[in-house]
């Protein structure tokens, strides 16, 4: 199971027409995390014309979006298109609106909100995420090549090397390959090696 999120906060902005957009973008967990970060740009910008957002949770398939007084369906729905053709998730998009004195019409608003959400959404850096489990195995030196020869051939990246008595080594394998991945290695070692489950979660792919 894997999914899109972002991978920093960032902000970006855009002009036009003497209208100042600025985007912030954040990684989210939840609805509380999401409110937050909206209640901080806020305050960050209270003298604002408009400060829209829009955001989805990974947990519950928690989607939001609010106009803030922009004409209906011309701010918070863009923004969280953006959002939605991106495929990203646990995200949180808020684009605060200083207005220049021109008005920029319904379309207008829709693609200068579009771009703004798209600019930070980009900022901020797409990530895969995927659930996966972190694996220590133990070997001698002699089987060790071998093993390393392995793992580069599996496209198993090694997170840490402990050289000692023994050779040490952290892996992280994704759960889909994890089956695969287990039976390959206790084929090649003969069944000597097993590795030992340190964790599972979601990590950056």
């Amino acid at each position: 199971m894997e999914y899109r999120t972002v991978k920093i906060d960032a902000n970006d902005e855009y002009v036009i027409k003497h209208s100042r957009f600025i985007g912030y973008c954040c990684p989210v967990s939840s609805k509380e995390d999401a409110e937050s970060f909206i209640a901080a740009i806020k305050s960050k910008h209270w003298d604002a014309t408009h400060n829209v957002f829009a955001y989805i949770i990974r947990e519950g398939n928690t989607k939001r979006y609010s106009d803030d007084g922009e004409p209906q369906g011309t701010a918070g729905v863009p923004v969280l298109s953006v959002l939605e053709k991106e495929n990203v998730t646990d995200v949180c998009v808020v684009v605060t609106r200083y207005f220049g004195g021109i008005l920029l019409g319904g379309g207008g608003l829709v693609r200068a909100y579009s771009h703004t959400a798209k600019i930070a959404l980009d900022k901020s850096k797409i990530i895969t995420k995927a659930q996966a489990k972190e694996l220590r195995i133990a070997c001698d030196y002699y089987f060790y090549g071998k093993l390393e020869a392995f793992l580069r051939s599996e496209n198993i990246s090694v997170l840490n090397s402990d050289f000692a008595d023994n050779v040490t080594i952290t892996v992280r394998v994704k759960d889909e390959m994890y089956g695969n991945f287990t039976e390959k290695l206790t084929e090649l070692s003969n069944g000597k090696i097993i590795p030992q489950e340190i964790s599972e979660n979601f990590y950056e792919f």
